[in-house]
């Protein structure tokens, strides 16, 4: 028989009720740090790690004694990595061009996946799944094959959309130096609408239909169903992916450093990653790992400033 003594007994509280003895919190404990555990590990490892590896490497300088070819050690060297950055005219350049990028390309594709979710949601449709594989396809296709795939479009030598074009009077040049970086930003495009448009789809899901019904009773129609009902209400998610566009765009890298292998108007330090990438290329490391560290904080900074303007003008 089980001595009562040793079991953990119920503790009435001030209000009545009954509320069990704290106890065993022990295992219970280890039992979240070991779902926990498989995430946080590779989060140090992998992220973590990493990131303060490099922000470490871009106070370190590069010294020499005896002239060129002599010795060369590390040391700290505050924040010179930081003024070379700023005072590199590829940075601006780079810096410039991605934000031309963005400010096009981003609403350009989030108004298009906008536009494909809410005709996927619309009753009138049918095939429903059909469209919306076919729409997210292309996500599934890794960024760097994309990008093969449309330079064999745009190379004037391969492309039966340029030969098609040119036999109409039409003699476009998408590696042209005014239209490579919108042949970049197409890729892009095509790559992420999918992505985008699930999200959104995702959040037009959740909408009760009872909000549809009393719209209609009202004498709404679908389209004032759709930018009057359907578009506030996933404003978040609107938001949301247009933090992730902000942080990709600034990311670009595979688009154009595959465009680069057939066309001459796309340079090494065409975007501030390939420019890094080239930095580092070169050995310079302290000097890579600086210039990333301002892409983070620029990126952070957009991200997190567009959040707090949406958030604000929506009075959250």
């Amino acid at each position: 028989m089980t001595d009562l003594a040793t079991r953990p007994a119920d503790v009435v509280t001030a209000s009545g009720g009954r509320r069990l003895r704290q106890g065993g919190g022990g295992p219970r404990a280890g039992t979240v740090a070991a779902f926990l555990t498989p995430f946080f590990l590779p989060f140090v490892l992998f992220y973590l790690v990493p990131v303060g590896y490099a922000l470490w490497q871009s106070f370190r300088v590069v010294r020499r004694t005896g002239g060129q070819y002599g010795t060369s050690y590390t040391t700290f060297g505050g924040f010179e990595q930081y003024v070379k950055v700023f005072q590199n005219d590829e940075f601006w350049s780079s810096i410039g061009r991605i934000g031309l990028f963005g400010i096009v390309q981003v609403p350009v594709m989030l108004f298009v996946a906008l536009i494909i979710a809410l005709l996927l949601d619309t009753p009138l449709l049918r095939f429903k799944g059909f469209f919306r594989i076919t729409a997210f396809m292309p996500y599934a296709v890794p960024g760097v094959i994309a990008a093969i795939m449309w330079s064999y479009l745009y190379s004037p030598q391969l492309s039966p959309v340029v030969d098609l074009l040119n036999g109409i009077g039409l003699h476009p040049d998408f590696l042209g130096p005014s239209a490579v970086l919108w042949s970049a930003a197409n890729v892009s495009t095509w790559l992420w609408t999918g992505y985008n448009m699930l999200i959104m789809y995702s959040a037009l899901q959740s909408i009760p239909q009872e909000l549809y019904e009393a719209a209609k009773l009202d004498g709404a129609s679908n389209w004032a169903i759709a930018w009057r009902v359907k578009v506030p209400i996933i404003a978040p998610s609107i938001v949301l992916t247009t933090v992730f566009s902000i942080i990709g765009t600034l990311q670009l890298y595979a688009e154009p450093a595959v465009l680069r292998q057939i066309s001459s108007n796309i340079s090494s330090t065409f975007t501030p990653n390939m420019l890094a990438y080239t930095v580092a290329s070169g050995n310079n490391y302290q000097q890579a790992a600086a210039i990333s560290v301002v892409i983070a904080v620029i990126t952070f900074v957009l991200s997190f400033g567009f959040m707090r303007l949406t958030s604000k003008k929506a009075g959250l």
